[in-house]
């Protein structure tokens, strides 16, 4: 078992000036002291990632092979599932900003990531981000705007993720189809026209494919507030590096609440999608039918992968919205509430600027 979260937590996130909390600096490689400007360097480690193989993992699940222990405080509001260091007393739930109780916490085993993408970008910047796409909002209610001015509503976490690299083959059987086109006339009389009709010529098809499906993307959590719309949960998996846990500090990380095998199932999925898009393909011609498919992946391993993003929760009229920034790339994406009044007030505005321009218009005439 390789050293626990906790340890190295405790040896590497201690400022050796101050004693203070060190916390990661977003698109750096260093670790910074708050307090006195002590600053640690993260070495990069050049080893490649580790790739688990899968299925005897999945056989030997009981032995908590390539896991470690994290703290863990679960949210009573929502539900969420949050690491976070021990030197807190008390924190907000990152969702939904509930109260957090320090002496609720409790341990528990993860498989320990094998990658992550650091924050490349800054609370601050990710809150002027939030800033300036609340400011460009119609119709949001002015207290919304007013939320949008603290920097502590905007949170950074790490979202667990399943990737999944396997090499594929499979063999088929289909049918091709190649496009023609018949002259006929349709009508009779001064009706009578001629059109062109698409037909079909359907021809057997077999054949193999294969190929090495890299980095499948499956979330680690079902959690509906940890639903990060499409439009924000897009990362470039090629600036993962090496997990470390300084990459961490200053930051709530979630754990996976999907299981290894359950995202190995929904790989699995992904992978006949793969397969058939592939084999449509080699068919060729305009359209395709497959009558049969007989995959195999060989060669299957996994990671678990942590993903950076920013949130924020606002309440208006007892319901909650939730707002995300991509903590990588600075893409935002949110729900929000519509004032009813300013609606109204500029429904009635126009119907008196309309009213005035119909009696304008008939005192004119």
């Amino acid at each position: 078992m390789s050293e626990s979260i906790k340890s190295v937590s405790k040896r590497k996130k201690s400022c050796v000036n101050c004693g203070a909390e060190l916390t990661y600096e977003p698109g750096t490689d260093l670790i910074t002291c708050d307090y006195c400007g002590h600053k640690e360097q993260i070495e990069h480690k050049e080893q490649p990632f580790q790739e688990i193989e899968l299925l005897p993992y999945l056989e030997q699940l009981g032995t908590q092979s390539h896991s470690t222990e994290l703290s863990l405080l679960d949210c009573k509001s929502c539900g969420a599932t949050q690491h976070v260091e021990e030197s807190y007393k008390t924190l907000q739930c990152v969702y939904c900003a509930s109260p957090l109780q320090i002496d609720e916490l409790y341990r528990e085993e993860w498989i320990q990531p094998g990658a992550l993408i650091p924050f490349q970008i800054n609370q601050g910047k990710a809150h002027l981000i939030f800033k300036n796409w609340v400011n460009k909002l119609w119709w949001a209610p002015n207290n919304l705007k007013k939320a949008s001015l603290s920097p502590e509503n905007t949170k950074g976490l790490y979202l667990p993720y399943w990737t999944f690299d396997a090499q594929l083959q499979a063999g088929y059987t289909g049918m091709r189809g190649d496009y023609y086109y018949v002259t006929k006339t349709v009508g009779s009389g001064e009706n009578k026209r001629q059109v062109r009709e698409r037909r079909t010529d359907w021809s057997p098809a077999a054949g193999n494919v294969s190929g090495f499906i890299d980095d499948t993307l499956v979330k680690a959590t079902k959690k509906q507030q940890s639903q990060i719309p499409e439009q924000v949960a897009r990362w470039d998996l090629k600036q993962l590096t090496n997990f470390d846990s300084r990459f961490l500090a200053g930051y709530v990380t979630e754990k996976y609440t999907i299981s290894l095998k359950e995202g190995h199932i929904v790989s699995n999925k992904r992978a006949e999608e793969i397969c058939r898009n592939w084999i449509r393909r080699d068919i060729g011609g305009d359209t395709q039918k497959i009558s049969s498919v007989n995959m195999s992946l060989d060669d299957e391993t996994f990671k678990h992968i942590l993903l950076p993003v920013y949130i924020s929760s606002y309440y208006y009229n007892s319901k909650q919205y939730h707002f995300y920034v991509n903590g990588q790339t600075g893409k935002i994406h949110g729900s929000r509430p519509y004032s009813f009044w300013k609606i109204f007030f500029a429904v009635v505005c126009a119907l008196i600027v309309l009213t005035v321009i119909i009696v304008v218009s008939s005192q004119v005439q």
